[in-house]
């Protein structure tokens, strides 16, 4: 008897449904078809343990499994559950196999029969929905996060029992409901990292500030202690909330990586990545035999804190460098590819030179003569001309250590940063004219200034006679590239959102200019 049953295999971060076409006719053997990796094949000794361990018997006569479309590669264990209750059917166990059409069916089984959790839940609800699929059906710890999507029933089980009932009327189960704007709304963010903690560091804190509020990537360079990866860490504090398409796109990624906590519906937090400098390209940016999204992807509308820059490996950082200026990642091997998004606030932190002190103001550096430019050519220039504010840390002297008075808090802080975030949602909300050579919606997805670019940016970052004086001047003196004066606008554009300001003016760009400190000449001595 010929039985199908419907599965989802998930590439990237978009599913595509599989039929699962199971044959029990004479003969012996069970053959997996339909370019089944080691992992699928061996699926076969988990059900036979699992349909016998309940009282149900494995057919004893050749059984074939069809994956189809043939010609994509399927992996994992999450095809065990259509499998099993599509021998099930094709053996008459399941009376009524028409009603199989109706339910994509995804779960990792037991030799015991229950049913552990998958990976990419909720992009596999999505495309049931997409596909009019009655319900899906899912195990009990991915059943808040599928139940998001709605217009899609979610039917979740802890055993295959359960799902054996289920499909034989035995036993009712109502679907999972989520209530999401509720569920969302409900996990306020905390932390308790606060700039009210760090003493001193105004200038760094401002910079934080407008990395925050433009979306920015940035670079501290000081000595050891100066307060750095302090900072960096109080960062997410001040950053605005996820919007509910931010959380739902983060939640994705999270979701295919296998990262999601059990019991999770949104991501509520703004992701904060901090990879050791030890980690390889691949677990950097993302990549392997079966593509898995990398930090850069997880750290997606979020942060991703490099510390200790110049020891990463330099081909590693080089492999960030289309990712930072693309905001997506594109994975590509023989038989697919796949594109993860990879829209970040990059942090950096670095000593200035190999034993920290250059340029300290009271100890004395003991690095050999040209080390330190060896030290900062670690970094190449076409990285550090992506990364848009370059601050210099110095330490904190114990008077205002001692200081019991406080900077703004980060709520203060966050605050300001929301102001400005929402005066950019509306700006590039707006339809643009006609007759400017810009597509009408060309705006769409942009979130923060630093996603600005193209024609867009000389729409929307206009200096008047003042301003582009002073960047002339800049750009000659310093001898700035066109990535590094597009910067400069973005950040200008940043600072005037930051005060209310809708119009660029002269000392916007003068405090966006200071930022670019690694390009002065003769930083490294």
């Amino acid at each position: 008897m010929l039985v199908k049953t419907f599965g989802s295999a998930v590439y990237g971060v978009e599913a595509i449904t599989i039929t699962v076409e199971v044959n029990v006719t004479e003969g012996l053997h069970t053959f997996v078809v339909g370019l089944a990796d080691s992992a699928v094949k061996e699926s076969i000794q988990r059900i036979e343990s699992a349909i016998k361990s309940n009282g149900f018997y494995m057919p004893r006569t050749k059984i074939v499994v069809n994956l189809a479309p043939a010609g994509i590669r399927k992996y994992g264990s999450a095809f065990d559950l259509p499998i099993a209750i599509g021998i099930l059917a094709a053996s008459e166990q399941i009376p009524d196999a028409e009603s199989l059409k109706d339910y994509v069916i995804m779960g990792e089984l037991g030799l015991d029969g229950s049913i552990h959790s998958i990976k990419g839940a909720l992009p596999i609800a999505i495309q049931a929905r997409k596909e009019q699929f009655k319900g899906l059906i899912v195990p009990q710890k991915n059943a808040s996060e599928a139940a998001i999507v709605n217009q899609v029933k979610v039917f979740a089980f802890s055993h295959l029992r359960e799902v054996i009932g289920f499909f034989r009327n035995t036993s009712s189960i109502d679907p999972v409901i989520v209530d999401v704007r509720k569920s969302f709304l409900s996990q306020a963010p905390s932390s308790d990292l606060d700039f009210s903690d760090v003493k001193g560091q105004e200038n760094i804190k401002r910079a934080l500030e407008i990395a925050a509020a433009g979306g920015h990537n940035a670079v501290m360079v000081g000595p050891p202690g100066a307060g750095k990866t302090m900072l960096a860490k109080r960062l997410p504090g001040i950053l605005p909330p996820l919007s509910l398409q931010e959380a739902l796109e983060t939640t994705k990624i999270h979701s295919v990586a296998g990262k999601l906590p059990e019991n999770t519906t949104l991501l509520s937090q703004r992701p904060f990545r901090c990879p050791h400098h030890t980690i390889s390209g691949m677990a950097l940016v993302g990549g392997g035999s079966i593509p898995q999204p990398g930090e850069i992807s997880l750290a997606h509308h979020g942060v991703l804190f490099l510390d200790e820059l110049p020891e990463f490996s330099r081909s590693t950082l080089e492999m960030m460098r289309q990712p930072m200026e693309d905001r997506k990642v594109l994975i590509s091997r023989a038989a697919l590819s796949v594109e993860f998004p990879s829209s970040f606030i990059l942090i950096a932190s670095m000593n200035p030179c190999p034993c920290g002190y250059y340029n300290h103001p009271d100890k004395e550096c003991t690095c050999p003569p040209g080390a330190v430019s060896r030290y900062l050519n670690k970094i190449s220039g076409p990285l550090l001309d992506r990364i848009d504010l370059h601050v210099e840390v110095v330490p904190v002297s114990y008077t205002t250590l001692a200081d019991r008075g406080g900077g703004d808090n980060s709520q203060q802080i966050r605050q300001r940063v929301i102001a400005a975030r929402e005066q950019q949602r509306k700006r590039y909300e707006r339809v643009l004219p006609q007759g400017m050579g810009i597509p009408a919606q060309a705006s769409s997805g942009l979130y923060c200034n630093a996603q600005v670019s193209g024609r867009l940016l000389h729409h929307y970052c206009r200096i008047d006679a003042a301003g582009e004086q002073l960047v002339r001047a800049a750009m000659d003196k310093l001898k700035l590239s066109v990535r590094a004066h597009d910067h400069i606008l973005k950040i200008g554009r940043t600072i005037a959102d930051l005060s209310g300001s809708e119009c660029i003016r002269a000392e916007h760009l003068a405090e966006a200019i200071q930022f670019r400190g690694l390009d002065r000449e003769g930083w490294a001595g």
